[in-house]
């Protein structure tokens, strides 16, 4: 997993709330077992219309928001139904960090899983936000893990605060399974000296 440090990108304002997963990844998507490609259908049904034309008003659609790689939304982003595809599509798209008032429990989780980073601002700070994307090009927001501070366009920092296992996890760029690898020395220690204790149990490998 690519290590979240500091982002510096185009933030595009997405001013919906209880934007659900179904949004974000419609579910006839939802048949592919990998992460990539998932980009092209991120909100397909906002970004295209029926014939499968892209809807010029939508956010995305425009430039520079094309290229965002933030995404500032609003109140309860991600309710719905539970789909890690919806981190997926995000990232694939190039959205690494989503800020928010507040998000649905099982897509902040899975945020963290795959990388990307939400961060939960007051609801009047977002709209701010949200205020300075109508710099255009210049709409670039700076999301700082290391020190856990939004800097907008103005250079003004406002603080966010994250849970220190999944910031560290972040940082350094791990995933669960790699976060348990880091203790396999621990482990194989543990599982030499239970094949002692008691050897009738079958020993546990971490390299199949």
């Amino acid at each position: 997993m690519k290590p979240f440090t500091t982002l510096t990108g185009v933030a595009a304002p997405l001013p919906i709330a209880n934007v659900d997963t179904d949004k974000i990844i419609p579910a006839r998507f939802l048949k592919t077992l990998t992460r990539t490609g998932l980009g092209k259908a991120l909100f397909d049904g906002l970004r295209y219309d029926e014939t499968g034309a892209e809807r010029p008003d939508f956010v995305l659609n425009r430039a520079p928001f094309r290229r965002a790689e933030i995404l500032i939304a609003l109140d309860n982003f991600g309710c719905g139904s539970s789909r890690e595809h919806a981190p997926w599509a995000l990232a694939d798209f190039g959205i690494r960090c989503v800020i928010a008032p507040s998000f649905a429990d099982i897509f902040y989780n899975n945020c963290f899983k795959n990388g990307l980073l939400p961060v939960v601002l007051p609801r009047e700070v977002c709209e701010q936000l949200m205020q300075d994307t109508e710099l255009g090009s210049n709409a670039r927001v700076t999301v700082d893990l290391e020190r856990q501070v939004v800097v907008r366009a103005n250079g003004e920092e406002i603080a966010f605060q994250v849970d220190a296992g999944r910031r560290n996890a972040l940082l350094n760029g791990l995933d669960e399974i790699a976060e348990t690898l880091t203790q396999d020395a621990a482990i194989t220690r543990f599982e030499t000296g239970r094949a002692v204790r008691e050897p009738w149990r079958p020993a546990i490998s971490l390299e199949s």
